[in-house]
């Protein structure tokens, strides 16, 4: 199942499980850790006081009494102090901790809020890096619908540098799809270079003639003969699309079955198709790429440059305001 992001309150979100960024007293405390503690009611702190603490990278689980939620797995993010005294080790480990234990109790999905980056000061891009990075590495072998649930959009972010590549690269599009276009100039020809058109309705029937005898193969059908080509698993291709299993089952039971202009483009990247092989794909679907789109814009962006890990491209479109793939 996928990863997926969302900007919410984490003791609203109704899931399995969802992992409370604690101090190692787990007796509640400020942010998100205390936020859990008022919302779950007293009898969380009750059961967190028999369970004598937990250490930096450890996790440990209590029920979810008055939250939305079955269980609350709580976890102790290292402090940031320059990234000199293991706190990349031990904020990786807080990930697996809670992921394992979240398998452990059978947990469907689970949702985490994005660990460290608050009070404790972990940098919020290298935060999100390594919380994107285990998720999708657990996610590999495991199926478990996962959120990173974000209160506002300060507290994910990425880097400035990629923000201001992909604005200049969207200004610069745009200024083609709307500028260029309007300098063209009508062709005119001489008289005596027309010929004469066939009657309108034998034009059209044999266009529509054209058109039915180019129909080939359909989405489902190039999907499912690309990932042989690419000598790859469905399940690969699925989890790399951050798509659910469900649906991928859909597709491949329905030769016309006609998916979503975003599912569409996640199986792109997840191919890691060229942009002309992207267009190819999309247009089988119904759909194209265009100058005038900022999503379309920003996905040609990340093609262009190579680069196919769709959560670091659901990262920007989220920095963007736009939808993001395969959720």
């Amino acid at each position: 199942m996928p990863i997926q992001i969302v900007r919410n309150d984490i003791t609203k979100i109704k899931c399995d499980a969802i992992v409370n960024a604690a101090n190692s007293s787990l007796l509640g405390g400020g942010g998100v850790d205390g936020a859990i503690h008022r919302a779950a009611g007293e009898k969380l702190l009750k059961e967190c006081r028999t369970l004598g603490g937990c250490k930096t990278g450890d996790a440990k689980i209590t029920k979810g009494y008055n939250l939305p939620c079955k269980y609350v797995i709580h976890t102790v993010g290292p402090v940031w102090n320059g990234g000199k005294f293991q706190e990349e080790e031990q904020l990786i480990s807080c990930y697996r901790n809670s992921l394992s234990l979240a398998k452990q109790y059978k947990c469907e999905s689970v949702a985490f809020p994005l660990i460290s980056s608050g009070v404790y000061g972990y940098p919020k891009e290298q935060a999100l890096y390594i919380a994107m990075n285990e998720i999708s590495k657990f996610l590999l072998n495991n199926e478990m619908l996962v959120y990173i649930v974000v209160y506002d959009k300060d507290s994910f972010r990425i880097s400035k540098k990629l923000i201001d590549d992909i604005t200049e690269y969207i200004d610069e599009c745009y200024i083609e799809a709307h500028y260029v276009g309007r300098s063209t100039r009508l062709t005119t020809y001489p008289l005596d270079e027309c010929r004469p058109c066939a009657s309108p309705q034998s034009s059209m029937m044999r266009d529509l003639s054209d058109v039915i005898g180019s129909i080939d193969e359909s989405f489902s059908e190039m999907l499912l003969r690309k990932i042989d080509e690419k000598g790859m698993t469905d399940s690969q291709c699925y989890k790399k699309a951050n798509i659910d299993r469900k649906l991928f089952s859909k597709i491949r039971s329905n030769p016309n079955y006609k998916p979503s202009k975003t599912t569409a483009i996640a199986f792109a990247i997840a191919l890691e198709l060229s942009l002309d092989e992207t267009r190819d794909l999309l247009l089988k679907a119904g759909y194209a790429l265009s100058h005038s789109n900022k999503f379309d814009i920003i996905i040609e962006f990340f093609i262009k440059r190579k680069e196919y890990n769709i959560f670091r491209i659901n990262e920007a479109l989220f920095e963007f305001d736009q939808v993001l793939l395969g959720q």
